[in-house]
This record gives structure tokens, sequence and C-alpha cells, in this order.
């Protein structure tokens, strides 16, 4: 195969995607790209028609597209030195081709000749939007510029692109480079059996210990250090675990304070060549917040509604700390709190979420889930037989051994709607967190042809099996999971005949509704019962767990709600008043700006920024809109309102929801499709009164 990683074959062959491809497959598809882009530069005046301006433009970049979108995603879940350097030698010019797109003025000139034209008002009300979607992103990303300024914010565009990959970098390098090795198991207690076999599972693969005398490896992986930080009764242990996690993206050659302002000073260049005054108002000004400014009110407005509930909360555990100990009530230790929390927990809701996990093996929570969207959505999901490293006849080719995939077909017509990848586990070459992604953008028949399935993923860094048993996750995990099947039902179940539309090409501040709407199935009698099972005995919940398990869910909530506006509030400060943070002291700036969002500390946590990857691993990436987790926290929580009044199961609602959300994308504003759903705009209520904070 010539060129592997452009290769249009539905099911990839991920073993020929090797870093000696990379460079010569990236510049073959720049040259294919470049080659359909002069068709569009130098059409005559008598050529121009939908097909030869906007839908050539979609088409342009199919193979670059395809090939650099399965490198990023092979960078994020195999990441290796060979790969690294072959990436990053391309990184620039990838960047500036599409950079230098919207700012062509023979390109533009041809568009808006076109989208002027009478045969555009004769065009689908879908083709109409992707007209004026896509002139809308040629505008805001300075198609009407002078060539001085169109060539600076190519040169931001470029730098933007390499200093982001190296934040990234520094991020997963820094949480590889450290591990505690544990020869105390007496430093264990409190620690759930599952994480310490786990931790010594690891130890042994990692060379420390042996079966006869057992060591226990720690790590900065979430699923290694959280059951530390939450049940762990060291209190020395969890200090050094905190420590080493404040280092993540600040110490040595990993520090990334210097790309942060870097990063910073270069989005609000760009902001201000594009005529705004700030990035968020560059960014925001198609999404549902349109300013930065209604994305902060939006943050304060909710800030000062639970403010007093935060505080209570933050006494509440200080004083349960002294009762303990005898001593005053005091500020904690960051390193105190989520053991603290816990402990508390425990004792006032007589409720361990560890007694969840054996209900939660991740392969029934991922087949429970299936029977409750296929139910909802009329869909139906098979699993088919995966192989690593080769070709097998029969057999999906996939990334890892531990990798999985999946077939959707619509139950009504038997078409395949889509496919994709599900990769658990945290490995050291994978970055964490979790996360959906699209690897094809399909679309419904078109001129007689057939569907044209999507293809997507959904990756999670979640709680290995240890020894014989199952990965068993617990509750929070199980969340995430439903949180990314969402996103990925969002791209599987487009509808759309313009692919640019399609899926989860909507504004940032809608995109987490259909993600969080499914978490609220991780939550009812009716729906956990089709996948909380005991993996042993089969049993679903005992009512008598479930019910503290309901008691519990909005215990310190405030705490968690301020933790997610604190983050935004973060984020839209340092971009939308980036000039009065200017040459500060990171850590001092980040204290000023959350002085009212957090805990006070004994001592003083360094700012998370340094390792914040929503906002510093892309151009772009969740910059200037972090606060549209708690925007469609407020959409997920009224538009459920709809599934509880009918039945959350109701395959009439689920219906309508596929049809009029999950299937639209972005052919239409996003608030008709959920006026359209709900028969009314969002109200914020619903969301107060589920968090228990009305």
């Amino acid at each position: 195969m010539q060129h592997p990683f452009l290769s249009d074959d539905y099911h990839i062959r991920w073993s020929t995607l090797t870093p000696e491809h990379i460079e010569a497959d990236i510049k073959q598809a720049l040259e294919l790209a470049e080659q359909r882009l002069d068709a569009i530069r130098n059409l005559p005046a008598g050529k121009v028609s939908y097909a030869t301006t906007f839908g050539a433009l979609e088409k342009a970049a199919e193979e670059l597209e395809r090939g650099w979108g399965r490198l990023s995603h092979l960078d994020s879940v195999d990441d290796n030195p060979e790969q690294r350097v072959a990436m990053n030698a391309m990184l620039s010019q990838v960047s500036a081709f599409y950079s230098q797109i919207a700012l062509d003025a023979k390109i533009w000139a041809s568009l808006k000749a076109f989208s002027e034209s009478a045969a555009a008002e004769a065009l689908s009300s879908v083709k109409q939007r992707f007209i004026e979607e896509t002139c809308a992103d040629f505008i805001q990303s300075g198609a009407d510029l002078d060539q001085s300024q169109k060539t600076e914010v190519a040169e931001i565009d470029a730098e933007l692109s390499q200093k982001t990959k190296k934040f990234s970098e520094n991020v997963l390098d820094s949480t590889n480079a450290w591990e505690i090795v544990i020869h105390d198991e007496a430093r264990l207690a409190g620690l759930p059996e599952m994480a310490k076999e786990s931790a010594r599972l690891d130890a042994l693969e990692n060379s420390h210990g042996s079966e006869d005398e057992p060591k226990w490896r720690f790590t900065l992986q979430h699923p290694s250090m959280g059951p530390v930080m939450q049940h762990g009764e060291d209190d020395s242990l969890r200090k050094e675990i905190w420590q080493a996690n404040c280092t993540v993206g600040r110490d040595g050659e990993y520090d990334n304070t210097d790309l942060i302002w870097e990063i910073l000073e270069l989005r609000q260049r760009k902001a201000e060549i594009l005529g705004h005054k700030s990035f968020p108002d560059l960014i925001l000004q198609r999404r549902m917040a349109k300013t930065g400014k209604a994305a902060l009110d939006f943050t304060e407005d909710l800030h000062g509604k639970i403010q007093q509930k935060f505080l209570k909360e933050t006494q509440e555990l200080q004083d349960f700390k002294a009762g303990k100990t005898g001593g005053a009530s005091a500020p904690l230790e960051p390193w105190e709190t989520g053991y603290l929390a816990e402990k508390r927990r425990k004792e006032q809701y007589a409720f361990d979420d560890e007694a969840l996990r054996p209900y939660f093996p991740v392969d029934s929570v991922m087949e429970g889930m299936f029977t409750i969207t296929s139910k909802l959505f009329g869909i139906e999901i098979a699993e088919r037989e995966a192989v690593f490293g080769k070709d097998e006849e029969g057999k999906i080719q996939v990334w890892h051994e531990e990798c999985k995939f999946y077939d959707i077909k619509d139950t009504a017509t038997g078409e395949l709607l889509g496919s994709f990848y599900a990769d658990w586990h945290p490995r050291p070459t994978k970055r964490g967190g979790a996360w959906m992604n699209s690897l094809k953008t399909g679309g419904p028949a078109a001129d007689g042809g057939a569907r044209e399935p999507h293809l997507g993923l959904m990756i999670g860094n979640m709680t290995k099996p240890v020894g014989d048993k199952p990965a068993l996750v617990d509750h929070r995990e199980v969340e995430t999971i439903f949180h990314e099947f969402g996103h990925l039902l969002h791209h599987l179940l487009g509808d759309v005949e313009v692919k640019s539309l399609s899926g989860t090409n909507v504004p940032w501040d809608f995109v987490e509704l259909p993600s969080q709407i499914m978490e609220n199935y991780c939550w009812d009698r009716e729906s956990l019962d089709m996948f909380a099972r005991h993996y042993e005995t089969g049993e679903t919940i005992p009512e008598e767990l479930f019910q503290k398990m309901l008691a519990a869910r909005n215990y310190m909530n405030a705490s968690v709600f301020m933790r997610q506006l604190a983050l935004g509030k973060l984020d839209l400060e340092l971009h939308q008043n980036f000039g009065q943070y200017k040459g500060g002291d990171l850590d001092a700036v980040d204290a000023q700006i959350l002085a009212d969002y957090r805990a006070p500390m004994a001592t003083e946590s360094p700012t998370m920024a340094r390792r914040f990857s929503h906002l510093f691993s892309g151009p772009v990436a969740y910059a200037s809109g972090y606060y549209s987790y708690k925007w469609a926290e407020v959409l997920d929580a009224d538009a459920f309102t709809r599934f509880q009044e009918e039945g959350i199961l109701n395959t009439e609602t689920g219906m309508s929801f596929r049809t009029e959300v999950l299937a639209r994308g972005n052919s239409r504003p996003v608030d008709e499709s959920y006026r359209a759903f709900m028969g009314r705009d969002p109200e914020l209520t619903p969301l107060l009164e589920r968090a228990g904070l009305a």
C-alpha cells in the first residue's frame, strides 16, 4: 500500500500506519488538496456553481483530513518517539495549509460569487445553511483582511499549532515521569482491595517486587492515584502524590508556564487583528453565548446562586475534621479534602461507593448501555471480532489488543449507520482523560446511491482488570462511559446531506447536550437494572444500597459544581481580560481570579492551568469554551424532564430526540433544534433542582 494513512478503507488497517509513511502520505495529501483548491481559485465565471465552489471545497482535503485525523488519533493513544518526530515535522505544513484557505482571496472570490447568485437561493435549506456557515467561517478567520494581516494570522496559527502540541507533550511526559513504589503494605491502609491488587500487579509488570515479596506501584494516572486520594489513610502518602501531581506541566523541562502566556498572547493578537477585543469575543460570536461577557455573566450568575451552599459545605468538612481530631476548625490541606469528604460521606449516608463497583463490570455496562440506547433510538449494536497487529479474515483490525469494534444499524431499515472503536484502559503511551472522536463522517443516501456509514471512537482511562476479575469500574467511570457514548451517538446518528454540518459539528456550548443527557441513565432504577449487575452473582443493586446511592448523590454537590465553574472562570478570565494579567505570576493570577471560587486551604495549590489540556492542547481546543459544560448541563437537565414525564425509556421520546437533535447536527440553528424537541426555550430551574441547589 503506497499511502496507508490515506487509504479510504472503511475498516482501517492500523498495523500499516507506521512512522516511516507519515511524511510521504501527508505530503501526498497536501498535494492533492492543493490541486483541488487551485480548481476553485481559477474557476471561470461561467463555471461557478455549488458543485464547483462550496461542494468542491468540502471535498478538497478529504485525504488530508483522513490521514492527519488517523495520525492525530495515534498520537493520543499510541505515542512513540518516531511517530512524534515525524508528526512534528509535518505539523507546520498542515497548519499552514488549513490557515491559508480562508485567507486566500481567489478562493474567497469564487465562494462569494456563488453565494450572491440566484442559484444559491434555489438550493435546499441545508445547503443554504452550509453556505452561510462557510462564509461566516471565512470572515471569522480573516478573509476580508488586507494581505499583511492575513500573513500575520497565518503565522500565528502556525505558532499556535507548534506551541499547543508541545504543551500536550509536556503534560503526557511529565505524567509518565513519576511513580512511587510502596514497600510497606501498612501504608496502604484504607485502600479498596481491588486498588491494592491493581497496584501490586502493576509493580510486577514494571519489575518491582515479586509474588513472595510484593510491592505496590502508583502513578499519576487517575485510576491509580484516585483511590489513594479518596480512601488512603496514610496522610503522608496522599501528600506525596498530591505534590507530584502539582508538578505535571510545571517542573524542569516540562514546564508549561511560558507556553501558556505565549499561547494566550497569540490568541489575543489574532482576535485583535480580526477586529475583536478578546479571544472569547472572536470564538463565541457564533455559539449560543455570543460574547465573552455573556459567558462570564452566565458563570458568575451560577456562582452567586451556589456560593453560600459551597461555603457551608467547606465549613462542615473543616468541622468534621476538628471533631475527629479534637483540634480547632481550620482550613484543610488539599491532600485531605477528598479523603475527609469520603470518610464523612460514609458516616453520614452509610454509603461507600466502592460497594457499587462489583455491579459495574465494564462489558456489562456497555451491553446495558447498548440495550438502553437501542430501545430509545431505534438502533441495533453488535460487537465484531477484532484483531491486533495483523490482517485476519473476518476480523476487524484495531490499534491495541484491548480495543473493541462495534457496528450500529437502524432497526427499521437494517442499514449500517456507522461503526466505532472502544478503548478503555490507561497506558503510558496514551494521553489521560476520556474523549470521543470521528474518523469518518458519512451521510444519507444521495443520487440513488447507498447510505455512507459513519466511523468513530470513544476512549477512556478507566480501571483495568485485576487478576482473573473483569474490569470493575466505579460509578463516576460509568457516567463517563455514558457521556462519551452520547457524543458518539451524536456522530453516528447524524443524517445530514452536507458532512460539514453533521453530528458534533455544532456550537461547542451545545455539543455537550447529547453526552450529558446520557448521564441521567446512570441514576435511574429502571435503566440501572439493565446493566448494573454483580459480576459474580448477576444480581441487581440491592434496594438499600440504591437508596443510599441516591441519598448521597448531591453530597458536597455545591463543591463539585463550584469546581466546574472555577475552571470555566479561569478559562474566560485569562482569555477575556488577558491584558490585565499579562506578565503576572501565573499562580498569583490564578489565585486572584478564583479567590471566591475556591475553599481556603492550609497549603495553596499551584494553578492547574499548566496541565489544563482542554484549554492549551490545541490552537483553539476548549479555550473560551469550558463554560460549555455547565451551559449544556442546563440544557440536559431541562431536556431530560421530557423523558421523565413521558418515560425515560419511551421510544417515541427517544426517537424525537434522535430526529430533532442527534440527526440534525448543525443543519439548522441549534436553538431551533432544542425548541423542536422541547417545544420551548430551556429553563435553569431543573438543573438547580437536580443538583439539590435550588
